[in-house]
Order: C-alpha cells, then sequence, then structure tokens
C-alpha cells in the first residue's frame, strides 16, 4: 500500500512539473510578436555569425576532413543549452517566489521546471545537427546513440550546478549577471570555435578541468569522429565525480538555507 501511494504521488509530482514546464514555455515569449520564434532565433543568428567569422573571415579550413561549419555547430549546440539552462535555473526561485512562499509545494521541483522548459530547444536543436550532418554525409548510425548519454550528463551537470547558483541567489541577487558575465568569455574556454590540436600536452589537461570539455567533446565524438565513451575512461571518472560534489554541496545548501527562502523573496 505505501509503495502505491509513493508511485502516486512520484506521479503526481511529474504531472505538475510537466504542467509547469509547459506554462514556462508558453510564458517565456507570450509578450512578443514573433512568440517561440525568439527561442531559436538568437542560437541560430550566433552560428551563422560564428560560421561567417571564422571560416569565411579568418579562412579556418575544415578541421582534418570535417566540414567547419559541422564542427562548429556540434560544440555550440550544446553550450546553447547549457547556457540558457544555467541562466534559468539560477533564477528560478526569484521568479517563482509565488509558489516558494506557499507551504505545501515542494520548490525542489522549480529548477526542474526551468530545465524541461529549455530542453524543449535544446531538441530542436539536436534534430538540426543531425539534419546538418546529413548533408554533409555523415549518416546516422550506433556512435549517435551516444547524445543520449552526453545530454543526460549535460543535464546533470545543469542541475547540480543550477542548485548551488539558485542558492545563493536567493541571498545574492547579481549571481545571475556574474553568470551571464562568465558565459560571455567561458564559451573561449571550451573547444567549440577552436581545436585542441592547437595546445601543448600541458594546456589541453588544465583545460580537461572543465566539465563542459568533456561534454563538448562527447557530442563531437558521437557525430563526427565516432570514439566511444570507454575510451575516455578517466576523464568519465572525473566527469561524474564533479557532478557528485557538486550535487551533493547543491542539496546540502538548499537543506540549510532554503528556510530563509520566504523571507527573502
Amino acid at each position: 500500500m505505501m509503495n502505491q501511494d509513493l508511485k502516486f504521488v512520484d506521479k503526481r509530482k511529474m504531472t505538475m512539473i510537466m504542467n509547469l514546464a509547459r506554462n514556462d514555455f508558453k510564458n517565456k515569449y507570450s509578450g512578443s510578436v514573433f512568440g517561440v520564434f525568439w527561442g531559436f532565433a538568437p542560437p541560430i543568428v550566433t552560428i551563422l555569425v560564428y560560421g561567417f567569422v571564422f571560416h569565411i573571415g579568418f579562412h579556418i579550413r575544415p578541421m582534418g576532413n570535417v566540414p567547419y561549419l559541422f564542427w562548429l555547430v556540434t560544440g555550440l549546440v550544446p553550450w546553447f543549452f547549457f547556457s540558457d539552462s544555467i541562466v534559468a535555473v539560477t533564477n528560478c526561485f526569484t521568479e517563482y517566489s509565488y509558489l516558494v512562499k506557499k507551504v505545501v509545494f515542494d520548490i525542489r521541483m522549480i529548477p526542474y521546471v526551468k530545465l524541461i522548459s529549455s530542453l524543449v530547444i535544446h531538441f530542436f536543436f539536436l534534430i538540426l545537427l543531425l539534419y546538418i550532418g546529413l548533408l554533409y554525409g555523415y549518416i546516422p548510425g550506433w556512435y549517435h546513440l551516444q547524445l543520449l548519454y552526453y545530454t543526460a550528463a549535460l543535464i546533470c551537470l545543469i542541475l547540480s550546478a543550477g542548485f548551488i547558483t539558485a542558492v545563493f541567489n536567493v541571498f545574492f541577487k547579481d549571481i545571475s549577471q556574474i553568470i551571464m558575465l562568465f558565459l560571455q568569455f567561458g564559451i573561449w574556454l571550451v573547444p567549440i570555435m577552436w581545436n585542441t590540436t592547437m595546445f601543448s600536452e600541458k594546456w589541453i589537461f588544465i583545460l580537461k578541468f572543465n566539465p563542459l570539455f568533456y561534454i563538448i567533446q562527447g557530442y563531437r565524438d558521437s557525430l563526427i569522429y565516432h570514439v566511444p565513451v570507454y575510451a575516455h575512461t578517466v576523464h568519465t571518472v572525473y566527469f561524474w565525480c564533479c557532478i557528485l560534489i557538486l550535487a551533493l554541496s547543491g542539496r546540502y545548501l538548499f537543506r540549510k538555507l532554503n528556510v530563509h527562502f520566504a523571507d527573502l523573496l
């Protein structure tokens, strides 16, 4: 009987999260003339600008036998999802302050609402990514299924880091602005526009401490280079250790500080 009650509660929470995520996605673009178009336009414009600047302007040639535009997009798509989601999750408690103040509402669900809302756009760009690959002759195969793993890993990174930033943002409202500032130059700290072969092994070793390096390289391994996940055993273990530390830290901070949320929002 208890197991049935738990299943009912979990199902009810999931239904509530999905309904809130659907409303969040609609409300995000409801005040504009072109609506949901603005969810897709900025990333597409960014791809076109970077493609023009680096490929046409700087005459950067294909990375090995890989067309530069396809190579570039495989790095930008997960970055778009990360940057959009981490900002949304960071602001989630302040944005949904009316739910935070409700005693009966489980506010732990709010970050998941923002993440799922952003995930809709990401799925569109994953399809676009596969289509661009087809145009360049990259036929989907078994390695493409690794995208599910790397997308799940990216979701875990966003949630584990996002819970920490979301908690701090309640007490220090400038956190979201600091994150947006970090994202402006953070895009250059991962291998998106540049190839790792440009650097020495020492610098590559340092850059790999960034968990996003693992994700970006994973997307390219799945779509371009056909490298299996187990080929990066050490880096995989390091990545999930980072996730564990971030997740435990976020959980601890939330449990200690969430009792003060209603008073500050």
